[in-house]
């Protein structure tokens, strides 16, 4: 079953952006898509990225693939591997990882290491990757409040 994050509402009917979802399964399968190369595929090539599951060994495995032969049929380009995170920072629940730390400080907030552990790895991913530097990080206040994570008194 798809899901979107209502903070991706703004590109969700176009999908002109990479969905989270999408993000957190390129990283399982360790294949890196440019937006550019995301741009060129079809609404059943994104539909399909969006719907395939990853999550055994051999849909990991599968993922990839479908993810190399699309790439070069849209877009001429040789699909860029890259290395993957035995223990993916998402996946630790002992210890919240430091930029995100960081970014929630940064708009005055908290996250407990209990609401951290009750998060699911997608949403730990989301925050992870919307809490670096270099992402345009307007949608990291957004996304704690989907997820219950904002301080009532902010």
């Amino acid at each position: 079953m798809s899901m979107f994050f209502k903070f991706e509402a703004d590109f969700v009917a176009s999908l002109r952006c990479i969905p989270m979802q999408v993000r957190f399964k390129l990283d399982t399968c360790g294949v890196k898509l440019k937006l550019h190369q995301w741009s060129l595929f079809t609404a059943d090539d994104r539909t399909a990225l969006i719907d395939r599951s990853c999550t055994t060994p051999l849909e990991i495995q599968n993922y990839h693939d479908f993810l190399h032969e699309v790439i070069h049929a849209r877009s001429g380009e040789t699909a860029t591997d890259l290395a993957i995170d035995a223990y993916p920072p998402w996946t630790v629940v002992t210890a919240i990882p430091e930029s995100v730390l960081i970014k929630v400080r940064s708009v005055n907030q908290t996250l407990s290491l209990a609401q951290w552990e009750n998060l699911s790895p997608l949403r730990r991913f989301a925050l992870i990757k919307l809490s670096r530097s270099n992402h345009e990080n307007t949608n990291f206040l957004p996304a704690l409040e989907e997820f219950g994570c904002m301080n009532v008194s902010a």
